[in-house]
């Protein structure tokens, strides 16, 4: 049977979400935890107890809702059950949360609808990067360092929302990103733009930890590697004016990775939510989608 998890975790003491021999990474957390409460030894391959996740994160990044699939036996399941007097579902959440982390939040485990794949069924991820900058409208939290960049610039938001325009779309973000081996740089923006974080309204609820933050909003159907951050980096570099709009549209416009176009910290950069269409639609999705990834990779 197919299981989905949904989670959050604090990305600063892990070398992103790939699982790796000698690194503490999510996956690798998750995984070594799941051979645990099911009682599988590692390395076996009749129950590999492989995770596919809807997007991979890299070293620093944060997820505030993540979401993966795992393909199990219903019989290897039943062994987290023990003396609990619950469904196996149940019990694989409740053993989860005993024994990750801390820095590793499971919100639902549930059984996977036909069809679906937490990579491929995703309709469109949504990425949020916070800033405090020197506009005089907010102080650091010092419970907040590890999730918000500090800039000592008053940025000029105006500016960086007029980049943020040219990101909607379908693009080649070449001068952004890394493609995956025989991947392609191709992505479409849905959304793009950046908020400064007002006072709390009668309207609007905002906690007073993020009043006075300019955030990046930037939704996707998918993201190749670095693109988030090196997209942050250039909006940052026009607020502060050291480049002009004119030299993003062209970097927009002629997709070509040079120096002046790398990644900002990763540490402000949350994954905030993953998408997915109506259960009836996740497979006829997750066909087109792969369909469509492995034509790229093909050339």
């Amino acid at each position: 049977m197919r299981i989905r998890l949904d989670f959050a975790y604090d990305g600063s003491d892990f070398y992103g979400w790939a699982k790796q021999p000698t690194l503490r990474t999510v996956q690798g957390e998750l995984e070594s935890a799941l051979h645990k409460v099911l009682r599988v030894p590692e390395g076996d391959e009749s129950e590999p107890l492989r995770l596919t996740v809807a997007g991979r994160t890299d070293t620093g990044v944060h997820a505030a809702h993540q979401v993966c699939h795992l393909d199990v036996s219903e019989s290897v399941l039943e062994n987290c059950i023990g003396h609990m007097s619950c469904d196996s579902l149940s019990a694989l959440e409740y053993r989860l949360r005993h024994v990750l982390p801390a820095d590793i939040a499971i919100h639902k485990v549930s059984d996977a609808p036909e069809g679906f794949d937490a990579r491929f069924s995703a309709l469109e991820r949504t990425y949020v990067y916070r800033i405090i900058d020197n506009s005089g409208f907010a102080f650091v939290d010092p419970r907040m360092r590890g999730f918000v960049l500090k800039i000592d610039y008053a940025l000029d938001v105006d500016a960086m929302n007029q980049a943020a325009k040219m990101m909607v779309g379908l693009h080649d973000f070449g001068s952004f990103a890394r493609p995956n081996p025989g991947g392609t740089t191709i992505r479409e923006v849905k959304k793009a733009y950046w908020e400064r974080i007002g006072q709390c309204t009668s309207e609007r609820l905002v906690p007073p930890l993020e009043q006075g933050l300019l955030e990046f909003t930037i939704v996707a159907d998918a993201f190749a590697h670095n693109m988030v951050r090196s997209l942050v980096n250039a909006s940052v570099q026009i607020g502060m004016g050291k480049r002009t709009l004119d030299w993003f549209n062209e970097k927009i416009h002629n997709p070509i990775r040079e120096g002046s176009t790398g990644p900002i910290a990763p540490h402000g950069l949350t994954l905030e939510n993953v998408a997915y269409p109506p259960d009836d639609e996740l497979g006829v999705r997750a066909d087109a989608i792969r369909a469509r990834r492995e034509l790229s990779e093909l050339g």
